[in-house]
């Protein structure tokens, strides 16, 4: 199994060798899986469960004081799915993996997607905080009530970036998945780019992406998608490169992106400070 993993786009992070480390064993862990849909949700797992990434615990968190996660998954034949806005479940890729395989839709929000999670085995209630993100939301203090104030302690805090993602092939199938808690201090049900197909994650008889950085700008261009697309003309390394440059020069934004294509050759590219990847194959 080829698998290329990343740990979000952002700022220089505390402890990278400690992080690459983690990416490496997930890669290493995820290319034993019998399917690409199996390898990118093992490898995406061990991150959601490291503080030191933003996906499920140790996430960001919203201006009412509330983690949610979200995911996306998407496998080369169309099959595809999306869970978001989740407090308490820090597994958010097997819930997207639900919703593709156990449901009609492309995408579930909210406490059903929470009770859909529950049903379906996926351990709920989970606390998402970490010692790290109480003392980072300690003294916040937002204003209670939503309105123009609530409004602006959002605009004048609202940033980062990080997200995790993975896409995997053995050849002949493949799938991509992405999964986040989103951004800091976001307005309290705010869904960036992660859990919409295209913008987020994307795969196709060409290839797959997983994209990570300023979820906005992101889901305006669909970044996902315009890497995969780009496969047409490129090998995966220049289809990264050309997609983050058409992104930038599109939107102004920060991101980052993997790219698999069916054979297992992989590229990566990004315009923020750092972008921490591992990549396991047969070769």
């Amino acid at each position: 199994m080829h698998v290329i993993v990343h740990g979000g786009a952002g700022s220089v992070p505390e402890q990278p060798t400690d992080r690459h480390a983690t990416l490496s064993e997930a890669a290493t862990v995820a290319s034993d899986a019998a399917t690409p849909t199996e390898a990118v949700r093992a490898a995406i797992r061990p991150l959601e469960r490291a503080p030191s990434f933003n996906a499920g615990v140790g996430g960001a968190v919203q201006s009412d004081g509330v983690v949610r996660t979200d995911a996306g998954l998407m496998t080369a034949d169309g099959t595809a799915g999306a869970a978001c806005s989740m407090p308490g479940v820090a597994h958010a890729v097997d819930v997207a993996h639900a919703v593709a395989t156990e449901t009609p839709h492309v995408l579930v929000a909210g406490q059903q997607a929470v009770d859909l999670a529950a049903m379906c085995g996926i351990d709920t209630g989970v606390d998402l905080w970490t010692d790290g993100t109480r003392r980072r939301w300690e003294g916040a203090d937002p204003p209670a009530q939503l309105g123009e104030a609530h409004l602006q302690w959002v605009r004048d805090r609202f940033g980062g970036h990080d997200t995790v993602g993975a896409v995997a092939t053995d050849g002949d199938r493949l799938a991509a998945a992405t999964s986040t808690a989103g951004r800091w201090f976001a307005l309290a049900g705010r869904v960036g780019d992660v859990p919409q197909l295209g913008a987020g994650f994307y795969a196709d008889e060409n290839g797959g992406a997983s994209a990570t950085g300023e979820g906005e700008a992101i889901a305006r261009f669909g970044l996902a998608r315009r890497a995969v697309e780009l496969l047409d003309t490129y090998g995966p390394r220049q289809a990264a490169e050309e997609a983050i440059d058409e992104f930038a020069d599109a939107t102004g934004g920060r991101a980052g992106v993997i790219v698999m294509d069916q054979a297992g050759h992989a590229g990566s590219e990004f315009n923020t400070q750092a972008m921490q990847t591992a990549r396991v194959g047969p070769d």
